[in-house]
């Protein structure tokens, strides 16, 4: 039987030293995270084409609780001061688009564990929506790793199979020497079906094989909004089909066509890119994005899907203005219908500056 309370009764001693120690580790475990937090991030491209910038930053943050207890283990002080300091990958990751997304909860919570020689990888969550599938992970050691461990990031199907062409990019941000988090992206194309089983294969440089399989599934928090825009300027047939608002951001969709040859792809129309302004002149800030280009009869074909930051509520008119984002070297890969793999020297002299138009568009009341 429960043996009643006695007021006279002697309470174990309170271990004020060790909890004031677990709260002293956990405070400076904070600012050692905080300082790691304003270094480079580290940023890893895996496309075919022209990859997306994914800049991530992470806050470190912790909190004390504080209740009527009269007494506190060892253990528990122990647990304290070994408490990680991670939120989610996405509200953490410095993307307007991902932490509003996370919050409002439409990403996909995952939570898969996996752990090789030491090393676990958690796919924490996911969220697809027009522009994009994005990955967020964290990993965590034993040991430290080297910076490039996991290479170009993930690798993934749709329903067991390979994409017949994907572009995307994935970036790390190192929280302690052993645990960083890391955001993996890759373009949607027309092809995708608007659910389906992703499979994701992670790879380290020791031979480590990470392999997840998920369900995911398209957002339906979508405002679409036609545009059917189109302008010809300096042999460039621009045609915009259409932009979508979401709380994750701003998808634009667009096709280009110019003429040219086989033997090079890298012609004025495939380094299409758009700056978006507000009716303030508010710069939204873009997150580029992949493409695909085929030729055929003489002329090449582009088309993509730009990601942007979202729009606030007070939105009520974007003026949108195409340019070109001339590269300064670099090169391509053009791929046969048999999958060979030929390597295009870059080439600057045959690329030239060209003057688009603006042009605005109406955000209807009903989709903000």
């Amino acid at each position: 039987m429960k043996k009643p309370f006695n007021e006279n009764s002697t309470l174990p001693e309170f271990p004020r030293d060790e909890v004031r120690a677990a709260i002293s580790k956990g405070i400076q475990k904070a600012e050692e995270q905080t300082k790691m937090t304003q270094s480079p991030v580290q940023i890893k491209r895996k496309s075919k084409r022209k990859p997306l910038i994914y800049v991530a930053s992470t806050a470190a943050a912790f909190s004390i609780m504080i209740g009527s207890a009269a007494y506190v283990s060892p253990t528990f002080a122990s647990t304290l001061s070994q408490l990680p300091i991670i939120g989610s990958v996405f509200s953490n990751s410095g993307l307007p688009g991902l932490k509003q997304a996370s919050e409002q909860g439409l990403t996909s919570t995952i939570g898969e564990k996996q752990t090789i020689n030491g090393i676990s990888v958690t796919v924490d969550e996911v969220l697809y929506d027009e522009s994009n599938i994005t990955v967020g992970l964290t990993i965590d050691s034993e040991e430290e790793l080297s910076e490039n461990y996991f290479g170009a990031g993930f690798d993934f199907t749709i329903n067991g199979k390979s994409p017949n062409a994907s572009s995307g990019s994935y970036g790390e941000k190192v929280i302690s020497p052993t645990v960083r988090t890391g955001i993996a992206t890759f373009d949607v194309n027309d092809n995708m079906p608007d659910s389906f089983e992703m499979g994701l294969v992670l790879k380290g440089e020791g031979g480590e094989k990470w392999e997840f399989k998920a369900p995911v599934k398209k957002i339906t928090d979508i405002a679409y909004v036609p545009v059917n825009h189109q302008q010809l300027a300096e042999g460039i047939q621009l045609n915009v089909s259409k932009i979508s608002l979401s709380p994750s951001g701003i998808a634009l969709d667009y096709k280009a066509t110019e003429k040219g040859s086989i033997d090079n792809s890298q012609v004025g129309a495939s380094f299409i890119e758009f700056h978006i302004t507000d009716q303030t002149g508010k710069e939204i800030t873009s997150h580029s994005g992949g493409g695909e280009g085929h030729f055929d009869n003489g002329v090449w074909n582009f088309s993509s899907t730009k990601s942007f930051d979202p729009i606030s509520d007070d939105v009520q008119k974007l003026t949108i203005t195409p340019y070109l984002a001339l590269p300064s070297g670099g090169g391509g890969v053009q791929i046969d219908k048999d999958g060979t793999e030929t390597k295009i020297p870059f080439d600057k002299s045959s690329l030239k500056e060209v003057k688009f138009q603006p042009f605005t568009v109406e955000v209807p009341k009903q989709t903000k």
